[in-house]
């Protein structure tokens, strides 16, 4: 009974860790590498010729998490990578906004887009 109390507690502990949403990437890394790591990207935005920004989003539940009404946020996961395919800065904030929202030149236009 133990033994099946303490199996199921590792496994969980497996399961929640192997989240690709709280997965992280190194700098330097491949681009392939990350797209094995944390999948396809919800977004790809252009980097104005340092290459592009792997755009990661995850929508976050406050409470139950089953109603849409109510507080809600997206969980962005930025990845920029240059045009060697390296990975040269992540980036991870919460926002109010979809992933669609998300207007790349308006971004720009804060220098948020060029790799630090």
């Amino acid at each position: 009974m133990k033994k099946t109390i303490l199996i199921t507690a590792v496994l969980a502990l497996f399961l929640s860790c192997a989240s690709t949403n709280s997965a992280t990437v190194a700098i330097g890394e491949n681009k392939s590498k990350v797209l094995k790591t944390l999948g396809n990207p919800i977004r790809t935005l252009d980097n104005n010729q340092n290459g592009e920004i792997l755009v990661y989003a995850d929508q976050v539940f406050d409470g139950d998490g089953t109603s849409l009404a109510g507080s809600n946020y997206w969980r962005y996961n930025y990845v920029y990578v240059n045009k060697e395919g390296k990975v040269t800065f992540t980036r991870q904030e919460k926002q109010n906004y979809p992933p669609q929202a998300i207007d790349s030149q308006k971004i720009e236009g804060l220098n948020l887009l060029t790799a630090k």
